[in-house]
């Protein structure tokens, strides 16, 4: 098992037996969980990942809800790398890791394309911060995780309605301050918001992120979820926080539930 890895790369559990190859560049953080379950494709379905850095999201997807075909996609080759082994190690062989640059997406013919159009799903887990914002982290894959220093959640939007058919679902998640440009952004592409849950630590704190899942050529109006609560009162984890999780932990701690105050902990890049 160990001849898999790499120096400084190890395995995560994840549920139902399966593993996942993590570093210290591409790893995961609560809120992937959570945008993987608040995304789940429909048995049968054809999927795209952006961003998939060690490849979580669509791993819970072939682990959980037995799509047809998922590309995995990241333009970094040390987290395809990742993702590629995970998905052997798992026997996941529906999920394909693919090195690209999403800019492409909206740039190339069809036919030059590494992966059809007229996908049911795409997902990502964008940079929160704008490129000008914050401080940058000095290695690159956290960079590119955390700042759109590879890609705009505007190009995003656009490779993901060109990959989509008519009426498929891209979902995403971001730091509330992002909202009205989010909806902004993703209106001007074709892509209407329909879906949207706010996430909240406890019930007394403001929101610090939001899921939202919007739709090629949807007609207008969206659907306010209720809010999604981690914790309850004495600190533990709530029980929809235990459905999310599944098998994954047997419970919860403040440690796991307060990796979502941290902008950007995963390893993804787009």
């Amino acid at each position: 098992m160990d001849s898999i890895l790499l120096p400084g790369e190890k395995l995560e559990p994840f549920g139902s037996g399966n593993q996942v190859i993590v570093s210290d560049v591409h790893h995961f953080s609560t809120d992937t969980i959570l945008l993987a379950d608040f995304s789940m494709p429909k048995k049968g379905s054809r999927c795209a990942e952006f961003g998939t850095g060690c490849g979580l999201i669509s791993l819970l997807w072939c682990q959980k809800s037995a799509p047809e075909k998922v590309w995995a996609i990241d333009f970094q080759e040390d987290a395809c790398s990742q993702a590629r082994r995970s998905a052997a190690l798992n026997h996941f062989s529906e999920m394909s890791v693919l090195s690209l640059d999403l800019r492409k997406i909206s740039e190339l013919p069809a036919k030059e394309l590494p992966l059809p159009l007229n996908l049911d799903l795409v997902a990502c887990n964008p940079p929160y911060q704008p490129t000008d914002a914050g401080q940058h982290n000095q290695i690159q894959g956290k960079t590119s995780a955390r700042h759109e220093t590879g890609c705009t959640f505007r190009e995003v939007a656009s490779a993901a309605s060109r990959l989509l058919r008519w009426g498929g679902r891209f979902c995403c998640c971001l730091p509330p301050r992002r909202l009205a440009e989010s909806f902004s952004v993703l209106q001007s592409v074709g892509l209407e918001p329909k879906k949207m849950r706010l996430v909240q630590h406890r019930s007394q704190n403001p929101p610090f992120l939001f899921l939202l899942e919007s739709r090629r050529g949807g007609n207008s109006g969206m659907e306010l979820l209720p809010t999604l609560i981690l914790e309850t009162e004495n600190g533990s984890c709530s029980p929809e926080m235990l459905r999310i999780y599944g098998d994954y932990k047997s419970g919860c701690s403040k440690d796991q539930t307060a990796s979502l105050s941290s902008i950007k902990q995963q390893g993804g890049s787009v």
